[in-house]
């Protein structure tokens, strides 16, 4: 069964800033998301962002991480805050992780690629490389909402030429494990999800870190 991604309802506290430094002049990466990245219900230092950092450092890539994640975050909320983000870190590469909490409040598919578009071009003016996350919603959603939502990510990384992951929960919401991947509210992924999640985005990101 599918799972809903980022589906957060309560908000948290944002992820802290999480850094990984090898050699000089690093790049860096801003990760603007939902509770999928912002750790929530998992121990500090265990998710995907988390493991980002220790790889980057594993393989002597000289880059450092924010994560600006906020559970419970939509893309409405992420375009507002993105611009400050911009101007005070000042990224290589934003990677923008949302719209799933869109699906859960019922925001209309318009708004959600709208405001991924926005945030796109907005990361792009600044300089920075842009790679999106692309969501699912369970089926339970209807198969032509269910369709038009997934394939809203790929039209604005289309549209902008920008990096996509297609499916970031690809192999933990659809795959045979999928129960054994989720917390007890069967919506946000445990620890033994997030190595999954990180090997979804690794291959897309790491070309954008060169």
């Amino acid at each position: 069964m599918l799972h809903c991604s980022a589906l957060g309802l309560a908000l948290a506290a944002p992820a802290g800033t999480a850094v990984a430094q090898v050699g000089a002049r690093p790049r860096k990466v801003l990760v603007v998301g939902d509770s999928l990245s912002a750790e929530y219900g998992l121990p500090r230092g265990s998710g995907w962002v988390a493991l980002l950092e220790a790889r980057l450092a594993r393989e002597g890539i000289a880059a450092t991480v924010v994560n600006a994640s906020i559970s419970g975050d939509t893309t409405s909320g992420g375009r507002a805050r993105l611009p400050a983000l911009l101007a005070q870190h000042q990224p290589s590469v934003v990677l923008i992780e949302l719209g799933g909490n869109d699906a859960l409040r019922g925001l209309p598919l318009a708004s959600t690629q709208a405001n991924l578009l926005a945030m796109t071009q907005a990361a792009k003016a600044a300089g920075a490389r842009v790679l999106i996350a692309g969501m699912a919603v369970p089926p339970n959603y209807g198969r032509q909402y269910g369709e038009a939502f997934t394939a809203l990510f790929a039209t604005v990384a289309k549209a902008e030429n920008v990096a996509l992951v297609p499916f970031f929960l690809a192999g933990v919401a659809d795959g045979p494990d999928a129960e054994a991947m989720f917390q007890a509210d069967r919506i946000h992924p445990n620890a033994s999800a997030q190595p999954r999640m990180l090997a979804n985005v690794w291959p897309v990101l790491r070309p954008l870190l060169r």
